[in-house]
This record gives structure tokens, sequence and C-alpha cells, in this order.
């Protein structure tokens, strides 16, 4: 049982007479719990034995053994870990290897079972051989793409000596580690030496890069443990508000203590067929885990394939969708088609491949049938109560409609468009039936247009103008501008807009320094991190116009290949993916303002670029003594000195 503060006990006995009785139920346990003793001890060398046991001064509980403690070197067998009343068993499956310092990281895992209160960051160490390995190594590891921190990952150490390229592939790492919710990760228990190191999303538990989807980093700088003296500031707390006072602590700091490594997962070049799927009637789409410049050959074995599609495929070719053409084979509940495409096999080569697909729709044609005649039956008796009240009504029932989704803002910006996408590929598209006019004064004007198909999205349009800030505009389609493969026709469209005044925005000029003669793609994101403005630059110049008032925040990466696209690594060429930085403020645009900044994004570490506000991989909070005892002793007028036994 601790022992009560002296103090304390002396002032409840001074104030006896003003403050009747104790605290309800009596003082919280503020002490963490404590190791009295472990079998084989900590730190012992020459051990022969798989299993330990960690004990403590009062009941304790471990949480989440599988995420904070990880034993290294790796054990590709799973440890045993639990615990049991007053200790920790740990059993370790794996042959322990000669000559080798073994640590026992458990984080923060381990509590008192009545409080919580955490014992903090505890190593548990041995040997078996005649020497403890106690040098370290730490940094962070972060998402190349967007600078979030990588929680959980697995970071490890590769002898140079014994490394080889192909090494990471092949064998498990020397010594690892978890990165936490910060993306910070020590790898402990190292010995003098030279050393690469790796970050591993281990997918199959294995400790090496086996599988093409797993996270990883690399770097290929030469790691070579150290150390120093050091000073750090330790603060000690009057209660959880208030310090009591900050000591000058000597520590041993081991170094390097910066690493910063940018994870990526490889592009998936493995092709695979993954599934089809015939939401609608007229159409299905056949899935692909990788594109291919050439599309899969079909042959139709209960229909003829010849002509019977249009065929659309994705950008990257690896989902492909055929609209068919002829109202026999969209009434066909059943598809039975032949496939031959290339496929990836198990020595990672693209072979021919042949599979038969039954292709069906989500709804059969009978219910398709039977869901009409109920329109058609609720649209006659509209029109038979019409005819009786000599209202106005149709002979015949209308024909479907082809609904053209306009994207026409009520008020645009001066560099915005006009999009439109039709639901299903065209027979025929009138531009001269799509007019455009601008009013000035009172009266309305032609405006000139261009109306044009979107590179490689064969059913979206943009209709551009040319935008004066402050006129308002007028869209007007005919109908029947568009004609679908199925013959429907599009409705008449019209919709009025205004071009927003050159007041009612901001200009946003940045100077990037260091990126001089490099291709940079610049980005201004809005609060969720989304892109609402891109620009590729080769001068560190950067211009945004008719930027909305609002809070934003830059991001650029180096354009290595000129794609205008970020790109990321792969391994076995040693490439690593392409940089992005995030420059480290939020930025506030008002209407009418001329904005000019200059950032050098080299100035700050990758890992503490991207705002706060930006990232969606939050820190778990430090588990802390809660320090309720101060707290209750200060509402009672009582004086309480922390940590006075």
């Amino acid at each position: 049982m601790k022992k009560k503060h002296w103090i304390l006990g002396l002032a409840v006995m001074l104030v006896g007479c003003a403050k009747m009785g104790q605290p309800d139920g009596g003082w919280f346990d503020e002490q963490p719990p404590r190791v009295i003793k472990s079998i084989p001890s900590d730190e012992a060398t020459n051990v022969k034995t798989k299993k330990i046991n960690i004990f403590f001064n009062e009941f304790i509980k471990i949480e989440n053994t599988t995420e904070k403690v990880v034993v290294s070197p790796p054990q590709l067998e799973m440890p045993e870990i639990a615990g049991a009343g007053k200790r920790i068993k740990i059993e370790l499956k794996d042959s322990l290897k000669p000559n080798t310092t073994y640590t026992i990281d458990f984080s923060d895992a381990i509590s008192d079972n009545s409080e919580g209160n955490p014992l903090g960051n505890y190593t548990f160490t041995f040997s078996t051989g005649d020497v403890i390995d106690t040098l370290e190594v730490s940094g962070y590891v972060i998402n190349s793409s967007n600078l979030e921190p990588v929680k959980g990952i697995l970071v490890g150490l590769y002898d140079t000596t014994e490394f080889k390229h192909s090494t990471f592939r092949e064998k498990p790492m020397l010594r690892v580690s978890r990165s936490d919710s910060y993306g910070k990760f020590i790898i402990r228990g190292v010995a003098p030496g030279t050393y690469r190191i790796f970050a591993l999303q281990d997918a199959d538990g294995d400790y090496c890069f086996a599988q093409k989807s797993e996270m990883i980093a690399f770097s290929n700088d030469i790691i070579v443990p150290t150390y120093m003296p050091d000073v750090r500031q330790d603060t000690l707390w009057q209660d959880s508000l208030h310090i009591s006072s900050i000591k000058q602590v000597p520590y041993t700091h081991f170094l390097p203590d910066d690493i910063v490594l940018r994870a990526f997962t490889e592009v998936q070049t493995d092709r695979h067929f993954l599934k089809s799927e015939r939401k609608d009637p007229n159409r299905f789409t056949l899935f692909f885990s990788y594109g291919s410049d050439t599309l899969p050959a079909l042959r139709g074995l209960n229909f003829n394939e010849r002509d019977a599609f249009i065929i659309e495929p994705s950008e990257k070719k690896d989902t492909i969708t055929y609209w068919l053409r002829d109202s026999l084979l969209i009434n066909q509940d059943t598809l039975r088609v032949e496939m031959s495409y290339m496929a990836t096999d198990t020595t990672g080569v693209l072979v021919p491949q042949k599979d038969t697909l039954d292709i069906l729709p989500k709804v059969s044609f009978e219910k398709r049938q039977k869901q009409k005649n109920r329109e058609y039956e609720d649209w006659k008796k509209k029109q038979e109560k019409a005819k009786k009240r000599g209202e106005k009504y149709l002979e015949t029932m209308p024909a479907e409609a082809l609904k053209a989704e306009w994207k026409a803002p009520s008020l645009m910006s001066p560099d915005q468009n006009i999009f439109v996408e039709l639901p299903a590929p065209l027979k025929s598209a009138d531009s001269t039936m799509i007019h455009l006019y601008s009013k000035h004064d009172t009266l309305w004007y032609r405006a000139p247009h261009l109306f044009r198909q979107i590179k490689n999205e064969p059913r979206k349009y943009e209709l551009l103008g040319e935008w004066h800030p402050g006129i308002e505009y007028s869209l007007e389609v005919d109908s029947a501008a568009f004609t679908d493969i199925y013959g429907r026709v599009s409705e008449k469209f019209k919709q009025g807009f205004k071009i927003g005044s050159l007041d009612s925005y901001s200009t946003l000029l940045f100077t990037i320094n260091g990126m001089q003669d490099t291709t940079i793609v610049v980005e201004l994101l809005d609060k969720n991190d989304k892109a609402v403005k891109k620009i590729s630059t080769k001068d560190g110049k950067v211009e945004f116009y008719f930027v909305k008032p609002e809070i934003y925040y830059l991001r650029m990466f180096i354009d290595s290949n000129g794609n205008g696209l970020w790109d990321t690594g792969l391994y076995d060429d040693n490439k690593q993916a392409e940089t992005v930085y995030y420059y480290p403020d939020k930025i506030e645009c008002k209407a009418k303002w001329d904005i000019s900044m200059s950032w050098t994004p080299s100035d700050k570490n990758l890992q503490r670029q991207k705002p706060g506000a930006l990232i969606k991989q939050k820190g778990e909070k430090e588990k802390t003594i809660k320090h309720r005892n101060a707290d209750r002793a200060r509402a009672m007028g009582i004086q309480y000195i922390e940590g006075q036994n």
C-alpha cells in the first residue's frame, strides 16, 4: 500500500475544525505501477530461456499488445504476451539468436488496473550474449503523397555489410520498431555499425517486402548510430493546470533522431480480371486490376457480337464499359461471352487468357416490363381524368427523354466553364442549337463560345466563353440538341448566370525559392485538403487569380517527368515518389486583396510542414497522471505537494 503524503496529512489535521471529514472515497491512487523484479532480470546477459515474467507492485493491465508491443529482432511466429494480476507473462516462439540483444518495447501499453495510471514508455531488454546493445535511431514516417503521419508501420534496419538491393524482398529486417499516431518511431537495442533503414506495412507478417500492395519507404542514406551527453527539461506539475518546477535533467542523446521516411505504395501493374457488372440492361462493365493498351476481345456465345457494342474504356483502360446498341440484346437477360485478354501469370509476365462470362442485369427483363406497364397504366388514368375535366391531354405516352446534366452555377468566376454530361453515348450533337447570350445594359446580345468534347471523357462536353466580370449571361439549348444511340433526344434547357465582379475576388502571388529551373505543380487547397486551383511552373513564380474569399492552404510537388501528375515510387528501380511540400501556414484571402508571399520549402522538415488543420491522422493524447488529488485539495483549501512520500 502506498504511503500518504505527509504534508497533506498535516494539512488535514490543521484544518480539521474548519473542514469536516476526509474527501469522499479517500484520495486517488496517482502512482504508476512499478516493476519490482523480473525473471530473467532486465538487461540480463547470456539468457537462454524464451519465457519472461515481469512483476509489478500492484495489479496492472496491458492494452493493444498487437499494435503497441514490438519485439526486436522481429518474431516470425507471434509471441504470447499477456497481463495476469501483478505480472506480465511473455513467451517467445522463435528460436533465440546467439549474441543478440532482444528488446520488448511496450510503449504506453501498461497501466495500473485501478486508476489507469500509465507506466510510461517501457522497454524490457536482455541479451543472449555477453553484451547489451544500447544504441537507438529514431525519426518519422509520413505519407509521400500528402505528408500525413503513417501510424503503425514497421520501421527496421539492415546491416550494410550484408545488404543487397534484393535483401529487402528476401530477408526479415534485423531490428524493428512501429510508428505511433504521430508517425514517430524509435528503434532500440542497436549495435554499433552501419545500416540501411526501411519502412514496411507488413501484410503477411514476414518482415520483408513480399507484396506489391504493401506500403514501403526506403532511404539510400547510411545510418551510423551514435550518442552524446545532453540535457533536457523535465516539468513537474503542481496540479493539472499549474507547473510546480522545471528541472534540467542530464540524459544520453541518441543519434540520428531526425530521420524522415516518405512512404508510398507502388502502382499495381499486375493485371487480373476482377469482375463484370451490369447495373443497367443497356450496358455492362468489365473491371481489371490494371489497364492494357490491348482491349479484351469478346465473342458472343449466345448472340452475334459484331457491331453489338460501343466500347468506352476508362483513361487507364482498367475499366471498360460496353454499351449495347440493339434493343434485343438489351432485353436479353443473359449475355454469354468468351473474353480473351492479357493477364499476369505467376512469374509476372503478361500472357493470353480466356474466360467465359455470364453477364446478367441487376433487374430482369420481366420485372422491367411489369414496371413499364404500371407506369403506362398510371399515365393513362391521369390522361382520362384530364379528358373528363376538359383539360389538355396527350394522345400517346411521351417518349423517354435524354437527360443531359448541365453544370452551370448561378454565379461563376471568370476562369470557370460550363460542363454537360450525357447518360449514354451520342449519335449526334448539334452545337448550332446551343446559344449563349450576354446582357449589356438592358439588352441581350449573342456571345461567342466554343462547345467541345473533353479529352478521354466520351460523354462529357464543356462550353467555353469569353466571360466578362460583372456581366449576366443566359445559356439556352434547343430541344433535340443531343440524340443518343437509342434515339432519345434531349429536352430544352435554359439557365441564367452571372460572372462575379473583380472586386469580389483575391489574387494570390507566390515566389517559391529554390525551385527555379525545376518543374513543379502547385495546388491551392481548401480546408478539406482538396485542390481548387492548380498551376505548373518552371521559374518558381505562382499566380492564382479570381480566388474566392476563404481560408486556403498550399501544396506543391516536384514534377520530375513533367506529366502534371504526382507519381509514386518504385523500389526495384530505386525510385522515390515525387517530393511533396506543404506551405506550413494557412492563407487568408479577402475580396479586393492582392497577396504576395515568399516560401522556401526546404526551411522546415517535411514531417512538420503540413498544417495541423489539414492533418487527418490526429495524434493520440499522451497518457498522463490525472492530478485529481491536487485538484481536490485545491478545491478544499488544502496544501498539496505532488511527489513527496
